[in-house]
């Protein structure tokens, strides 16, 4: 059982960890419930999709379905009935900061399992304001603290995110890595063509960038840095929503297409088409977008957030920011321009280690550990959260 406060037809990366990891532990024979919110009028209840039973709870959808908080007193009886005669062999709690977390961590101890939590972060969230984002980490750090009294096993979804749980006095026990299907990514691609859609002349550098558009993931610095190139041949492709779209609108610069959120078919062309991926964020559990850029034989430039040390173990791989300044992307995209044969060495390069190393087998097969690891804790009735 896998509880995940956001999934498709959310889009993020944990919806799409929580959705690729279902369907791949289905398809290995597991049957598997994904408990989750009804955020954007689905219907509340048990609905199969794609083979992946899918129980979808009420909540109210707060900071726009950012932050789901359960309708506690609302849960109608039938829902009860369908969770509480699963009798799950494990339960796997994506992200430890939502309060539909401690459900799932609640429910796992009910059956006297240890809830397997893993963490896909690896800075505090943040909202670009300084007084929020004090609200925010204090936040963070009680529901944590409430999470912890459920004693469950604590994993990161890269290196970064294992050392990040430290700050939260947590002993993480393993890496559960992010993945992606190669071969089903590729094949899937539509057959939109961008350069002639948007004009883009066949010499010029076409950059791509994936994700929500929020401050974490430096669209201000991004904006700044296209203004210093403007009078170079290289051009932004932004794909995605949130509520900088209009920051990025009133930029007014040229060299910046705004192609607002493509679905997965779309993007996958779209990283196909381009010369490189660039994302100056702030911080990433195991990027999802890094992860298709790479899948697609696409060199990133990338702030050193979790995930990229193992998908960019050095420079032949792609580019790592020393930070997300505006200069500091400028020249590496200028660096790219300038160096198109080492680019698409970079690119050969990425591809490989991500089919090689980061595909779904290998991360349904750690989940399992996992349980079984929680399991034979269970069993010796020993401590293991903190």
């Amino acid at each position: 059982m896998i509880f995940s406060a956001l999934y498709p037809p959310s889009m993020g990366g944990v919806e799409q960890f929580t959705q690729s990891l279902a369907k791949e532990m289905v398809n290995e024979g597991d049957a598997v419930i994904v408990v989750t919110n009804a955020l954007n009028r689905e219907a509340e209840g048990l609905v199969c999709e794609d083979g992946v039973n899918v129980l979808r709870l009420p909540c109210f959808p707060l900071l726009n379905g950012r932050m789901p908080v359960p309708r506690w007193g609302k849960i109608s009886k039938d829902i009860q009935m369908a969770l509480d005669g699963a009798q799950p062999d494990g339960v796997l709690v994506n992200t430890r900061f939502y309060f539909h977390s401690l459900l799932g961590m609640r429910f796992a101890r009910r059956y006297g399992l240890t809830p397997v939590v893993l963490d896909h972060g690896s800075a505090f969230l943040t909202f670009g304001n300084r007084l929020i984002d004090v609200l925010v980490r204090f936040y963070e750090r009680v529901i944590t603290w409430f999470g912890k009294m459920y004693d469950p096993a604590y994993y990161g979804i890269s290196q970064k995110s294992l050392k990040w749980l430290e700050t939260f006095d947590i002993e993480g026990r393993g890496v559960i890595p992010n993945a992606i299907d190669v071969g089903s990514f590729l094949s899937g691609a539509s057959k939109r063509k961008y350069r002639s859609e948007f004009d883009i002349d066949s010499s010029m550098l076409m950059v791509a960038f994936s994700g929500r558009l929020i401050p974490e993931k430096g669209i201000k610095q991004l904006l700044e840095a296209m203004r210093m190139l403007a009078d170079e041949p290289i051009v932004l492709m932004m794909a995605g929503e949130g509520p900088l779209a209009a920051m990025v609108d009133d930029a007014g610069l040229s060299n910046v297409k705004r192609l607002g959120r493509l679905d997965r078919q779309d993007m996958a062309a779209l990283l196909k088409q381009a010369d490189l991926f660039c994302l100056p964020t702030r911080s990433e559990g195991f990027s999802t977008s890094v992860l298709e850029a790479s899948a697609c034989g696409v060199p990133c430039v990338v702030t050193d957030v979790g995930g990229v040390a193992e998908l960019i173990p050095d420079e032949s791989f792609g580019t790592v920011l020393n930070d997300s300044s505006p200069c500091e992307i400028a020249d590496a995209l200028r660096w790219a321009l300038e160096h198109r044969v080492e680019l698409c060495d970079q690119g050969r390069r990425c591809q490989e280690h991500a089919v090689k190393q980061y595909n779904w087998r290998s991360t349904a097969a750690l989940v399992r550990e996992a349980f079984e690891s929680a399991s034979d804790l269970d069993k010796g009735g020993e401590g293991n959260g903190r």
